[in-house]
């Protein structure tokens, strides 16, 4: 079984490339050149509607939405999560749809304000300043949760999720640009395991070297030094 991987370097489809690279299956990592606006493109919105990366190509048909990629990949091939009917899944699916649908919903909130409210730079700032108020109380409830050492978040089993919450840890280190005092690594030392150990993981430096994003991606994040296309 081999996939088509629709990516941008330091987008979402880093979460799903780690997780292809750690399950060791067959893709092929096909670029999306955010500077000439091809996720926008009809062949591109004919994989993806909305026009987000990422999109994965599967004998299934393409799937989009970041959470349902990894999942299905999880489901797939019977690991990077809870098994259905096991003690865990029930928490692990609530966390991970945590992480996309508030997290990473909210993150995208403060790096792409004129999305949401048009482009008035008075209500950009406000969005921005209520955004970097609310976003670590976020990861704040993800740290309490890695300190109890659940089996699918900072184990040594590594799952979809922790590749998740290291990918927005890093994008709130570094994103926006001048604006990302609100995060500090010092609030959230169990979310700082968890990044840690992603990133010594062998796929995740692949795919750190593969996107260029540097010796220390998750812990120590700096903006992205890309071989081919753009992160923004």
């Amino acid at each position: 079984m081999s996939y088509v991987l629709h990516y941008a370097p330091d987008n979402a489809s880093l979460i799903i490339r780690i997780a292809l690279e750690e399950l060791g299956v067959s893709y092929r990592a096909q670029l999306v050149d955010r500077r000439e606006k091809e996720q926008r493109s009809e062949g591109y919105r004919r994989l993806n509607p909305n026009g987000l990366i990422p999109v994965l190509e599967t004998p299934s048909g393409p799937i989009f939405e970041t959470a349902a990629i990894g999942l299905w990949l999880a489901e797939t091939h019977g690991a990077l999560a809870p098994a259905p009917g096991t003690a865990n899944r029930a928490a692990f699916l609530k966390w991970l749809f945590f992480v996309s649908n508030t997290l990473h919903a909210g993150l995208r909130l403060l790096f792409y304000p004129a999305q949401y409210i048009g482009s008035s730079a008075t209500d950009q700032l406000a969005l921005r300043k209520g955004m970097a108020q609310v976003l670590p109380r976020r990861f704040a409830l993800l740290n309490d949760l890695a300190e109890t050492a659940p089996d699918f978040l900072g184990a040594a089993t590594p799952t979809i999720l922790d590749f998740y919450v290291a990918a927005c840890a890093r994008w709130a280190q570094i994103y926006p640009v001048s604006g990302t005092a609100w995060f500090d690594w010092k609030n959230h030392p169990a979310l700082y395991e968890v990044a840690k150990r992603v990133e010594t993981r062998a796929s995740a430096r692949s795919v750190a070297d593969a996107e260029g994003l540097g010796a220390r991606p998750f812990t120590a994040a700096h903006t992205p030094n890309p071989p081919e296309g753009s992160a923004l």
